[in-house]
């Protein structure tokens, strides 16, 4: 279970990093003119609707990977693994194979004269259907543990997600937004796919 702790918090930190979670938003909060509180409950709606579907999609895939394990010991001690090493070479492949189209937005905004709620439905209508697939991924394993696997990813991801967020918006309107997010914005797959590979590996091996 610690191990399936930490795979949560390096997993759920990497993705609320990603700067088209949060940099848009405080772009958007200050050509709306919203005030800084207006700015983080915008991020904490979207970052909710964000987590909601993922957690959905989540405890019902943790659910088969728990039912799968108590019929098949292969599946929590071979394929469970095998999945999120295979998941994150193909996160690795894919980031080496776009050829400098960095692209990765879960959403656009034509920043015209709508209304905040009419903005706040458009992101949270967005987030809400781009779940985190890589953490989707980790549920499997987790249900190889059982519902405190499956209960501690969501806990997690839920707790870390929009704090880290919130404190991003918050740094952002301080000017935080200046710096040159590039980096991460362009190798965040493989950063990715290289943790998936590392958990996949303490899987196999960590019992």
């Amino acid at each position: 279970m610690w191990q399936i702790f930490m795979g949560s918090v390096a997993l759920s930190i990497i993705h609320a990093l990603i700067p088209n979670h949060w940099l848009p938003l405080v772009a958007i909060g200050k050509a709306e003119r919203w005030t800084q509180r207006e700015t983080i409950s915008a991020a904490l709606t979207v970052a909710y609707a964000h987590i909601a579907s993922t957690v959905i999609i989540g405890i019902t895939v943790g659910f088969i990977g728990y039912k799968l394990s108590d019929a098949f010991t292969i599946i929590s001690k071979v394929f469970a693994p095998l999945v999120l090493v295979v998941l994150g070479l193909v996160y690795i492949i894919l980031e080496i194979g776009r050829h400098g189209n960095h692209s990765h937005s879960h959403y656009t905004l034509n920043k015209s004269s709508k209304s905040r709620l009419a903005i706040l439905t458009s992101l949270g209508l967005a987030m809400f259907l781009s779940p985190c697939i890589e953490l989707e991924a980790y549920y499997f394993q987790a249900g190889t543990h059982g519902w405190p696997g499956i209960l501690t990813v969501s806990a997690v991801y839920a707790v870390i997600t929009p704090v880290l967020i919130v404190l991003l918006i918050f740094l952002g309107l301080k000017g935080i937004s200046k710096f040159n997010w590039d980096f991460l914005e362009h190798h965040i797959r493989k950063i990715t796919g290289a943790i998936l590979i590392i958990l996949g590996i303490l899987a196999f091996f960590i019992k």
